[in-house]
């Protein structure tokens, strides 16, 4: 039971995690807890740590990792495709962390916990017990 309980914590914490980064985007969080607060933002920050790549495609990079975290967030948190989001989703923060650390430097990883959150995913992804997932219901039901 504690497997499952545990799996299910990390389904939420990474789910709700991504959610709450995609929010903050579209100035869903109060200003002062904002990350970024709104869009433009965000983009300047996406230039940040992806120095080089042209400005022109930043705005694309960033609708890109927002959809994919609106799509991990949503799908973690029902239990979709658990174990492939997961390790999809342990790529997406791998690749973050590592555009942080080349372009800001290695601190910003270790205090937002960039790292903890990739290896979290990643042995998520390793847990194929299913637990108050979607993936349970429907391969019930095929």
């Amino acid at each position: 039971m504690y497997t499952k309980i545990v799996k299910l914590f990390l389904r939420f914490g990474i789910g709700a995690g991504f959610l709450s980064a995609v929010a903050d985007r579209f100035g869903l969080w109060p200003a002062e807890v904002a990350a970024w607060g709104n869009w433009e933002n965000f983009l300047d920050y996406t230039q940040v740590i992806n120095p080089l790549i042209s400005t022109a495609l930043i705005p694309v990079f960033g609708v890109i990792a927002t959809g994919a975290e609106l799509l991990f967030g949503v799908s973690l948190l029902l239990g979709f495709k658990t174990e492939l989001v997961a390790k999809l989703s342990g790529f997406l923060m791998l690749i973050f962390a590592l555009a942080i650390a080349f372009s800001t430097g290695i601190k910003g990883v270790f205090d937002y916990s960039v790292f903890a959150a990739s290896a979290a995913a990643f042995g998520l992804s390793v847990m194929k017990e299913k637990y108050m997932e979607l993936d349970l219901f429907l391969s019930k039901n095929t």
